[in-house]
């Protein structure tokens, strides 16, 4: 065996970090959130494909709220950096949409198109973006940035950013290192230079609060990326709160960010409110 990280050698990293290996009914599952996303893009104000680059998955989704001066809860979506779009989860709007907040579903160029460095730019121009409001929607209130998985990753380099004023990253991939040592890296071609710097584990104590959420039933290695980073920007000082989702996967933790209700939207409303 040739041990490659943390005792695992290829198949077992490859084991490790395959969320859809792990999840026996994802591809009913994706269809039917996909099926939920059509449904609420038909059933609530909208502005599609708003272009925030030249580029043709510069795009962000405008979901208004309808409150004034609503805060705005930007989605960046999963897919290790190589699938997926925000089609496909556009439904867990309906989660901050009914705790007043604005969204924002965001998509960005995936890879092998663009490497993680592009990629990781591409959300900075989103945001200065959204903070000029060129379009005038509104979209220069104060946001949290959220996003799931390979999007929590992004969500939280961007905890610094002068718009940000919440980080909210689910089931986020923290550290590239593993990533880059696995199968996951044959379209992304990591290098040690952004392995460093777009890993967030590997920059704790810079940041606006945060609440840092996954699901108990994920896999190990994902429940540890999240359990991790919390602790590690605790030990920091820095204000986090850690959402363990008791029974939730990889998948059915969006079901509960759906949900206004939820366990979720919960805390972030209470963590964002006004301290009197």
């Amino acid at each position: 065996m040739t041990e490659l990280y943390r005792g695992m050698d290829q198949t077992a990293l490859r084991a490790a970090y395959d969320n859809v290996a792990a999840v026996a009914d994802v591809a009913e599952r994706m269809l039917g959130f996909q099926q939920r996303s059509a449904q609420l893009y038909a059933g609530v104000p909208n502005r599609r494909d708003i272009a925030y680059g030249p580029l043709e998955r510069q795009r962000y989704d405008w979901l208004p709220c309808g409150q004034p001066d609503a805060p705005t809860f930007v989605f960046i979506h999963g897919g290790y950096w190589q699938a997926r779009s925000k089609e496909d989860f556009a439904f867990v709007a309906s989660g901050p949409l009914g705790c007043g907040f604005n969204v924002v579903l965001a998509e960005y160029t995936l890879a092998p198109q663009a490497t993680m460095t592009q990629i990781v730019g591409e959300i900075d121009a989103l945001l200065a973006a959204l903070a000029a409001d060129r379009d005038g929607l509104g979209t220069r209130t104060p946001l949290c940035l959220a996003g799931h998985s390979a999007g929590g990753q992004l969500s939280a380099l961007y905890r610094a950013h002068e718009q940000v004023v919440h980080a909210m990253p689910v089931s986020a991939l923290v550290d590239l290192e593993p990533i880059a040592l696995s199968w996951l890296n044959e379209k992304l071609q990591l290098s040690a230079a952004e392995i460093e710097a777009y890993s967030p584990m590997r920059h704790i104590g810079r940041g606006v609060p945060m609440t840092v959420t996954v699901g108990t039933a994920e896999l190990p290695e994902l429940v540890r990326h999240s359990r991790d980073y919390a602790a590690a920007c605790r030990e920091a000082g820095e204000p986090v709160e850690f959402v363990p989702l008791a029974g939730c996967n990889h998948f059915t933790i969006l079901d509960d960010l759906a949900r206004p209700d939820g366990i979720q939207m919960q805390a972030l409303v209470q963590a964002m409110r006004p301290r009197g």
